[in-house]
């Protein structure tokens, strides 16, 4: 392979002629248990989709806000908003822990805050002790949120790299399902329970985790890093090549993780910090995922994710049973589109689906705007119901890109030197973001009702410009060969070079033989 197919030819002409055709994750022992733990990873989305669907249930419950004194405007902006005030409060150390201590003890740390937070939260006696829970729960959240994607992506079969790591953020709505139905099943209990069972059904994720992450495989390129490089080699083996670690892929794999760590190192200085705002290919970086990270809640889909209820109050439906129950259905509906978009990363790849995202939500939020304005003006029960339906609708269109990909597509253009470090400035905008929706949406919806939606109606016209400008296809590459992509072609060579010294070049390719003949050659 020449060096220069690496960042321009996709798996092809990269890794593809070195897989076993028969190696499938439904048929092949060790991937199916790599894939179990890797699960284990994804659940940590499930974690935070919980909670603010959680929340959303809550201010449903007559329970809840009895006992609460009914929260209203800022007061219940900061019920929403504290987890992610505790968010920003772990952001500085989440990204050391990770790089530092390994994947696997920055999920194990961030789980048992989580567990602990929860028990206090569901344990509250006043809204001050709630309150000092959830700031505990995003605390701990960022350290599990950090490590756990870059796991899955750094862990993961290279032809499955891009489907499990785009399902992570889908299974956001898992947790906001089981919440969801959760709070409507506990509506009828008459006591604080019917709000204490769902915050201690939040920790469960987390249980989890502590109880079994240990047996979870660490990162390859971790490894590497620290000098383990028998340990990568052999983790590598084991999964991907039932334990050959003379393997072509594994050889492949190996030799590529090295090159691109080394040349972060030496070559490049591509390493702390400040590399994320002097060099060129990482302020391309930089730009792409803060936006995405503002644009994955300043779509309109903040109304509707933390201030559902208040959503339809504007449109007169404000039986709390009602409000549930579509909120349940919701995030099933949900779920099925983000899954689906997840499974086609790499055969529609990211640039499709983020345009058709913006496309499909500027069309649908519209028209929610201008049913809610006409249902304001006449009252007309019809166009309630239509706003639910747009509301679906432009679920469905959000979920195709905004939903599965920001946190796949953000780990896998960052290179591992900055991958922690730049996964946390993303988490960083995203909590931002979410601290200016939860206090402004109420006030701003209390204030001026569905005039407010027009704002979200402009502001998607302006990300589906951006994304049409600046968002790169990266689909069918390893995520070194995505790194490169920002970094030119000297990053591009160097990797491959060293990599792959003696590696067949593209028109070499037909003569090289079978992957079985590959495979024989490779043990001999």
């Amino acid at each position: 392979m020449g060096a220069g197919a690496v960042a321009s030819s996709g798996t092809t002409l990269a890794y593809g002629h070195l897989l076993d055709p028969n190696r499938k994750w439904y048929n092949n022992r060790r991937i199916i248990y790599l894939n179990a733990w890797i699960v284990l990873l994804l659940i940590t989305s499930s974690t935070n989709g919980y909670d603010g669907s959680m929340m959303n249930g809550l201010q449903s419950l007559p329970q809840w806000k009895d006992y609460f004194g009914s929260p209203t405007g800022s007061k219940l902006g900061l019920l929403n908003a504290i987890q992610n005030i505790g968010s920003l409060a772990a952001y500085p150390f989440a990204p050391y822990l990770s790089d530092g201590m390994g994947r696997r003890f920055a999920v194990f740390f961030g789980a048992t805050i989580m567990v602990v937070a929860t028990a206090v939260q569901t344990a509250s006696q006043n809204v001050g002790m709630f309150i000092g829970a959830r700031f505990l729960i995003g605390f701990g959240l960022t350290f599990a949120a950090n490590a756990a994607p870059m796991l899955v992506t750094e862990v993961s079969y290279p032809t499955y790299r891009g489907q499990l790591t785009s399902t992570y953020n889908s299974l956001w709505y898992s947790g906001a399902i089981v919440a969801a139905w959760t709070t409507f099943g506990t509506f009828k209990v008459n006591s604080t329970w019917a709000w204490r069972i769902p915050s201690a059904l939040q920790a469960l994720p987390s249980v989890l985790q502590v109880c079994l992450i240990w047996f979870c495989p660490e990162s390859p390129r971790w490894l590497v890093s620290k000098g383990r490089d028998a340990q990568a080699l052999k983790t590598l083996a084991y999964y991907h090549a039932d334990g050959n670690d003379q393997d072509p892929l594994v050889q492949y794999e190996y030799n590529e993780i090295k090159a691109a760590i080394d040349f972060d190192r030496t070559v490049a200085a591509n390493v702390g910090w400040k590399s994320l705002f002097t060099t060129t290919g990482n302020l391309k970086r930089l730009r792409i995922i803060v936006a995405l990270a503002f644009f994955s809640q300043w779509s309109g889909n903040g109304l509707v994710s933390y201030y559902l209820n208040k959503v339809f109050d504007v449109i007169g439906i404000t039986d709390p049973t009602i409000q549930l129950l579509i909120n349940g259905i919701l995030q099933i509906w949900n779920l099925f589109w983000a899954l689906l978009a997840s499974a086609l990363v790499d055969k529609i790849g990211r640039r499709i689906l983020f345009i058709s995202s913006c496309i499909g939500m500027i069309v649908f939020f519209t028209l929610q705007t201008a049913c809610t304005a006409h249902f304001a003006n006449t009252g007309d029960e019809g166009a309630a119901h239509a706003v639910i339906a747009f509301i679906f609708l432009f679920y469905a269109s959000y979920d195709l890109a905004f939903t599965p990909l920001i946190v796949s597509y953000t780990v896998e253009i960052l290179p591992f030197a900055i991958r922690a470090k730049g996964f946390t400035v993303f988490n960083f905008a995203i909590s931002l973001s979410l601290i200016f929706n939860q206090y402004v949406n109420p006030v701003a919806l209390d204030a001026i009702g569905w005039k407010y939606y027009i704002v979200y109606c402009c502001w998607l016209c302006f990300e589906l410009v951006y994304v049409y400008f600046f968002i790169v296809e990266t689909k069918n590459r390893t995520l070194e060969e995505t790194a490169a992509l920002f970094d030119g072609e000297d990053a591009v060579q160097h990797v491959a070079g060293a990599a792959h010294p003696g590696a067949l070049s593209p028109t070499d390719e037909k003569s090289s033989g079978s992957f079985h003949e590959q495979h024989e050659l490779s043990k001999a």
